[in-house]
């Protein structure tokens, strides 16, 4: 997962070693002798997650919905009002640091999360504060890209939150009592949390960081009731690893790899599988009908040199499908085979249908590379439909990285980074956040270092160069932009479509953003004081539509920090 430098990868990757400053307690049981007002009973079914695209009251998921399409299908906020949108409150958070949250809100109550593993339970109409969680800390935590943790996840009357050293953690939704704690995988070698989990019939669903450290990725399930892990799909297999030896990447360009000396690495060591990587930084999609889950997953291990890992490097930058209740493999798609450019795929996969080759609308699956294309799958099997013409400039793809540095664009962070897209399906637009950060690749040799930082060399943006952002709105049957709205920061964060043909997001410099879905014109803004680089969401409590968005800044691209979770609203009539 790709880094802002300024002199270095490694001057930018944060090694944190938890020690007495993030020591934590759990504060949910002290909310009463705090005063705090006591919270009702929360309970949300399975049937209400399974729907939960369908209705305009709750947002439920950290995407929306299963599907990931992050539509909110109310219209009370439109594009003939939102010029009269203002803060309804904001809430400030004990965390100062970088915020990448996505709130859920169910029946008026909203759960957010911040850096290092704060849980707030909060009145979503007012920011009246109803409980706080704070996760108590192991002794070690190693993690790339900043303290994040994006989101909780819900079920019953349980809350999921991953955790950066490596646990996984459930909390009663009414209290912020602490019900049990799993751990996950070893911190100590490279393994942490900050994604949201996905929670369906009882079970837990969460991947792992630690690409850059060489860990050895995975999706685990575990059961919602106790914690017991229930299954476990490793994202690198333990035979077949080596794949194809593909020489194009999916849009059919050639990577310029050296087949022959990889072949004669592989034939010399092929147990690497272990440290070869492979995180899954964001949350599967669920095809409630087929019982599959979808996800993509991030870059080999070292990231840029590529001696230590011959091979296609399977699953890595790869969309792959699973069984939900056995974890069983069914397919897979790889984006760039043997990647040491760190374009690994992390932008959530989105759930819709479109119109295949034949102009047949059939069940499909979407991703947004950091390569600066949105690729369109057929559910089925993952056979590429189409992908879109790039959103991004792109420059001497694909040159290979050098002792001395070699230029290619994109950089190391896109394109799409883990930035959410948006889709409308009445438009027919998806909406991607991107980056433009032109870079240089350099290599060296680098053995694998027991769980510290391992990148295999460096990329470094380049000074005097600009460096911008663009929302693309893609058609996803044709592959064409429909609309682009460019900005002075890159950007990285999530974006919200709503029926009321609006495009929701933030960015860098402070500026939370309304679009037009359907011509990318600017209709309304919001400075909000630090980096707007969170997951904007929408929800309704008596009839009256709110958009909250967390702007806490970036530890990434270094975007200004902040803790406030804003809310919007139209003014009462």
């Amino acid at each position: 997962m790709g880094l802002q430098q300024k002199t270095s990868l490694a001057a930018m990757l944060v090694l944190y070693v938890a020690g007495a400053a993030q020591s934590q307690e759990i504060q949910g049981q002290k909310s009463k002798a705090r005063g705090l007002p006591a919270i009702r009973t929360i309970s949300v079914s399975q049937a209400q997650l399974n729907s939960a695209g369908k209705q305009d009251r709750d947002w439920l998921h950290t995407n929306g919905d299963y599907a990931q399409t992050r539509f909110y299908p109310g219209k009370q906020i439109n594009t003939g009002n939102v010029k009269n949108l203002r803060p309804e409150f904001s809430f400030q958070t004990e965390v100062r640091e970088s915020m990448e949250t996505a709130p859920i809100v169910i029946d008026g109550v909203m759960y957010m999360t911040t850096s290092y593993n704060h849980v707030y339970a909060l009145d979503a109409t007012s920011g009246r504060e109803f409980w706080h969680y704070k996760h108590k800390m192991g002794p070690f935590t190693t993690f790339c890209c900043g303290p994040n943790n994006r989101g909780v996840a819900i079920e019953g009357g349980k809350l999921f939150m991953g955790t950066l050293d490596a646990k996984l953690v459930a909390l009663d939704a009414q209290s912020g009592k602490l019900l049990w704690e799993t751990e996950i995988a070893d911190p100590e070698k490279g393994y942490s949390e900050t994604m949201a989990p996905t929670v369906i019939d009882g079970k837990v669903l969460i991947g792992t960081n630690g690409g850059e450290y060489g860990i050895r990725g995975f999706v685990k399930a575990f059961d919602a009731s106790d914690g017991k892990l229930l299954w476990t799909f490793y994202t690198i297999p333990e035979q077949g690893h080596e794949g194809v030896w593909a020489e194009k990447d999916a849009t059919g360009r050639n990577m310029k790899r050296d087949i022959k000396t990889e072949k004669e690495q592989l034939a010399r060591n092929s147990s690497f599988y272990q440290t070869l990587g492979g995180g899954v930084w964001m949350n599967p999609a669920i095809d409630l009908k087929s019982r599959t889950i979808f996800f993509v997953v991030g870059n080999p291990s070292p990231d840029l040199y590529g001696a230590e890992r011959p091979g296609d490097n399977l699953y890595t930058e790869s969309l792959v499908a699973v069984d939900l209740d056995s974890g069983k493999y069914k397919w897979h798609f790889q984006y760039i085979a043997h990647d040491v450019w760190d374009l690994d795929a992390v932008s959530p996969p989105v759930l819709t249908d479109v119109k295949d080759s034949t102009g047949k609308m059939i069940p499909a699956i979407l991703h947004g590379g950091k390569t600066g294309h949105i690729y369109v799958h057929d559910r089925k099997d993952g056979k590429l439909i189409r992908f879109s013409e790039a959103m991004i400039p792109q420059e001497n793809m694909w040159t290979l990285p050098t002792e001395q540095g070699a230029r290619m664009l994109p950089g190391a962070n896109g394109g799409v980074e883990w930035s959410p897209m948006a889709l409308n399906e009445k438009l027919r637009l998806a909406y991607a956040l991107n980056l433009h950060q032109p870079m240089t690749y350099q290599v060296e040799k680098a053995a694998y270092p027991g769980g510290k930082l391992w990148l295999g060399g460096a990329f470094k943006t380049i000074e005097g160069e600009e460096q911008w952002g663009r929302v693309a709105a893609v058609n996803v049957d044709t592959g064409k932009i429909s609309w682009k709205f460019d900005t002075e920061q890159p950007l990285i964060a999530g974006a919200l479509a709503t029926a009321g043909d609006l495009v929701f997001y933030g960015e860098g410099n402070g500026l939370f953003r309304a679009l037009d879905a359907r011509n990318g014109k600017l209709l309304w803004e919001y400075q909000c004081g630090a980096g707007a680089n969170a997951m904007p969401v929408s929800y309704s409590v008596k009839d009256r539509q709110y958009v909250a968005m967390g702007c806490g800044g970036n530890t990434q691209l270094d975007f200004k920090r902040g803790n406030t979770m804003f809310v919007y609203a139209l003014p009462k009539k």
